[in-house]
């Protein structure tokens, strides 16, 4: 069972901070592919959440969750998965408000974060992380 204690707030507040970091390493990387390498915006961006989805992982490993699974592999696939679902969420939600309900795209991009945030933080405590 959940407590929602000082501990698990802490714990969702190093979850948000390493998450802001992949921001910058999304944006980061996607300008890189797209701007200097020249490739294909689709695909720069692609790479851009798979390079943020794993140093979010490895961040959130040793300090958000410390992890001490040796099952690493296995470990960032379950952690991979839960992203890939988180972003599906994000894409599903700015579909919904925007595009069908007519609401302002970043309001509706607002919410569509926080629905995949907290997917990927219940996702990770309790499936990959646990």
């Amino acid at each position: 069972m959940l407590s929602f204690n000082q501990d698990f707030l802490y714990k969702f507040l190093k979850f948000g901070a390493v998450g802001l970091s992949g921001v910058f390493v999304n944006f980061g990387v996607t300008w890189f592919f797209k701007e200097v390498c020249k490739l294909n915006k689709y695909f720069s961006n692609i790479l851009g959440f798979i390079f943020a989805a794993t140093t979010n992982y490895f961040l959130n490993r040793w300090w958000t969750f410390q992890s001490s699974n040796p099952q690493v592999g296995a470990e960032y696939a379950k952690y991979f998965l839960i992203s890939v679902v988180g972003l599906g969420i994000d894409t599903l939600t700015v579909y919904l408000l925007n595009g069908k309900l007519k609401w302002n795209f970043y309001l509706s991009k607002v919410f569509a974060v926080g629905a995949a945030t907290l997917w990927n933080f219940f996702g990770n405590l309790l499936f990959t992380f646990n």
